[in-house]
């Protein structure tokens, strides 16, 4: 009897977010979903991520219709996946049970099937409570294990070497993955994930952890990777050759290079294997059809350009010419024999051949995700440093050892990113380090994320935070948004029931401009139509002349929060407010004593580099 393999599509969650900054709207996702209905995929990614803020933020759409239309049109012919980052949800906040409790209730009444649930820290506790949730709403707990390496530390010199000094012991090895998968398992889970956010395992580390899973485990296996530094499709073979229940796959257009490997690719190999994905492949290209035309006009209002797509395939359709058909052959005798070089240049050859992204070596060299490297070159660019960047590059495996070797995955690979390019500020500007450090670096360090692999010190908890002791994050003292009645429109609430409620949650400002907008188009649609009155000039906001001391803007980015108001009494050092760049919170701290004379700025207001935040006399 021929073995199965489950498929599950990324296409509209993870591989839009990949390669097209998430920016599908609700229109373009309709036109692909007659054929999913046909596709017969296993699951289908299509929620969580970046997608409910990014579908407010730049869409002006609701992340909740989203859901229940797609499982309006596909039902329950592909089980509909979202992911969900633990006790943070789709946020960067700990949250309370009786919120994760609502989400997961509201998730599952709205279509969703499986929940993929993982923790940044790999910290089990932090996952128990969207486990409980989602299996007791009827949903399916997929757990999944976050994927990572050890840092690449300098080399120690002779000295060092002689005085007895040692490079720290690996933590990322085959028995920590097997025990957090074991611990998620003994939870309820009912299936685990491999979670190879990065791209960065190898084909053999694949099959010797999938091997070992399935040894010691008695639930399903599902493997998910990126092609970003050339190891995807070659890894997806071998965790195949391995016996991998599950894998995660793109169609064509939206495959390769930062996202997963195309399914089109996986059909290939697995015909020849004589797996059965069960896929209707006719289907897909028609799915492919509709990508193809998505893509471009993504590419146009998105990038402003025209990025090389593969060539086309249909494997249905197409005839290979046969020094590429054994390229197949010979990748899948590599695979089965475990020859990792080799598995990995033929895997190359064959995605050089469709003119997929080339693998890039600077993320294979240094280890770290992609995402995180293009936001530390972005926050370096906005600051006109990134003659930095080497240094910041060298930082890392320091300040994330520091902080208790978090797991490179959203948000603690932005929290270590960012913070290194603050030390390498900080060196430069002849600061001590972590004289800048953002207020998600504190929490982490404090504890408020969660248990870290490996304990931090007392003393680096001390320096950062004030206090020696792990202190886990609060919940008790957690408060929820405000919910104020709008003026504007019509006197209704900013949120009008339990979906709007918790999306103000997990998105603050976000969920706050889009609802607040939503309300006001609901209310003029109601009014009877009148004549419209001239608009009026916008006044310039008016300033006194500063003739005091300034609070500047360390780095561009939007005010989140004001901590105080005019006439306040402050303290050199005191935060005065929080500013957003780069999705990390930044403490700015006044270097004078004094009175507050003026704020010159608003919550919600972008300001560049330098700009004067506040004056104090």
């Amino acid at each position: 009897m021929a073995r199965n393999l489950k498929i599950r599509d990324l296409t509209l969650r993870d591989g839009q977010q990949s390669s097209f900054a998430t920016r599908m709207n609700q229109a373009q996702i309709d036109r692909c979903l007659p054929f999913y209905m046909d596709a017969n995929f296993y699951a289908m990614e299509v929620w969580g991520g970046a997608v409910p803020d990014s579908v407010m933020r730049y869409l002006n759409e609701n992340p909740w219709i989203r859901l229940e239309t797609i499982h309006k049109a596909v039902g329950n012919v592909s089980k509909l996946t979202a992911l969900s980052r633990g006790r943070n949800l789709f946020g960067y906040s700990p949250y309370t049970d009786e919120i994760i409790d609502g989400f997961c209730r509201n998730a599952i009444q709205s279509g969703l099937g499986i929940m993929r649930i993982f923790d940044a820290l790999n910290d089990v506790d932090n996952v128990k409570s969207t486990v409980k949730y989602v299996k007791q709403y009827g949903g399916i707990a997929d757990c999944a294990v976050c994927y990572t390496v050890d840092p690449k530390y300098p080399e120690l010199g002779f000295w060092a070497r002689l005085t007895g000094k040692k490079n720290p012991a690996p933590v990322f090895t085959d028995a920590y993955f097997l025990d957090k998968a074991r611990q998620m398992a003994a939870l309820g889970a009912d299936m685990i994930t491999i979670k190879d956010m990065s791209g960065l395992i190898p084909p053999r580390r694949v099959a010797t952890l999938v091997r070992l899973f399935k040894k010691n485990l008695s639930i399903p296996v599902d493997f998910h990777t990126h092609c970003t530094p050339g190891y995807g499709l070659a890894s997806v073979l071998s965790a195949i050759v391995a016996g991998v229940d599950i894998v995660d796959t793109n169609c064509w257009y939206f495959a390769g290079g930062t996202g997963a490997p195309a399914i089109e690719l996986v059909y290939v190999f697995c015909k020849k294997l004589g797996i059965d994905t069960g896929v209707n492949m006719e289907a897909v290209a028609k799915i492919n059809t509709q990508l193809r035309e998505i893509r471009k006009e993504l590419n146009q209002s998105v990038f402003g350009t025209e990025k090389p797509e593969p060539k086309p395939f249909n494997p249905l359709t197409d005839t290979l010419p046969a020094e590429i058909e054994a390229l197949f052959d010979k990748a899948i005798e590599a695979a089965q024999r475990d020859d990792e070089a080799a598995t990995i240049d033929l895997c190359r050859k064959i995605e050089a051949y469709f003119g997929f992204p080339a693998p890039n070596e600077l993320v294979q060299k240094a280890e770290i995700p992609g995402g995180m490297y293009s936001n530390m070159v972005a926050q370096l660019k906005q600051l006109k440093a990134e003659e930095i960047l080497p240094r910041a590059m060298e930082l890392i495996p320091s300040v994330r050892l520091a902080a208790g070797l978090p797991p490179l995955v959203t948000p603690t690979s932005q929290i270590v990113g960012a913070q290194a390019v603050n030390c390498a500020l900080d060196e430069k500007a002849g600061r001590p380090m972590y004289t800048n450090k953002s207020s998600q670096f504190v929490g982490l360090v404090k504890g408020e994320y969660g248990h870290t692999p490996v304990k931090i010190d007392p003393e680096f908890r001390f320096k950062i935070c004030g206090v020696r002791e792990e202190t886990p994050y609060d919940t008790s003292k957690y408060q929820m948004q405000p919910n104020p009645e709008l003026p504007e429109a019509g006197g209704v609430k900013l949120a009008a029931n339990e979906k709007e409620v918790l999306l103000l949650e997990l998105f603050p400002m976000v969920a706050k401009t889009f609802l607040t907008n939503e309300k006001k188009k609901a209310y003029e649609a109601s009014k009877p139509a009148e004549p419209a009155p001239e608009a009026p000039q916008a006044a310039a906001k008016a300033h006194e002349a500063i003739t005091g001391n300034t609070v500047t803007a360390p780095l561009p980015g939007r005010i989140i929060s004001i901590d105080v108001k005019v006439g306040d009494e402050v303290k050199a050092g005191q935060e005065v407010l929080v500013l957003e760049a780069m999705k990390m919170e930044n403490s700015v701290t006044t270097d004078y004593a004094g009175k507050v004379k003026q704020i010159l700025v608003e919550v919600g207001e972008n300001v560049a580099t330098d700009a004067v935040l506040i004056e104090i006399e």
